[in-house]
């Protein structure tokens, strides 16, 4: 492999984690473990062999996934949850719990208990303590 410029990119603060983690027993820096993890990624998405065919079919409802090999079923549950952690990085829970009629709080910037109503007003819960 010939040396190429690296680019700038922003990458999930828990992956950035574990990569330093897993690099430090590995002997690598955190950006050689993304970097490897990247590359192996890469590899295992572009082998098209009849065991990918397979997750790829059980992952789109066309296998039950109770047929997958061990191996292939590790493939499926990491494909599985990827796209959790993917989805829950633009999901807007709280815009669909009030579709549903349901009021949901949080904590506002200043740590306050705000429950936020399904018809969009908003009130801070005054607790006493």
């Amino acid at each position: 492999m010939g040396n190429t410029a690296d680019r700038v990119t922003r990458v999930a603060a828990d992956l950035m984690e574990a990569a330093a983690a897993e690099g430090a027993r590995q002997s690598r820096s955190a950006k050689q473990q993304l970097d490897h993890w990247a590359r192996v990624g890469r590899a295992v998405s572009s082998h098209q062999s009849a065991a990918r065919h397979r997750v790829e079919a059980a992952l789109a409802g066309r296998l039950d996934a109770g047929e997958l090999s061990e191996e292939e079923g590790v493939v499926f549950n990491a494909e599985i949850a990827a796209a959790i952690e993917e989805s829950l990085l633009t999901a807007d829970y709280g815009e669909t719990l009030a579709a549903q009629g349901i009021t949901t709080v949080a904590l506002d910037d200043d740590g306050r208990i705000v429950e936020y109503r399904p018809d969009g007003t908003a009130a801070v819960v005054h607790t006493d303590r």
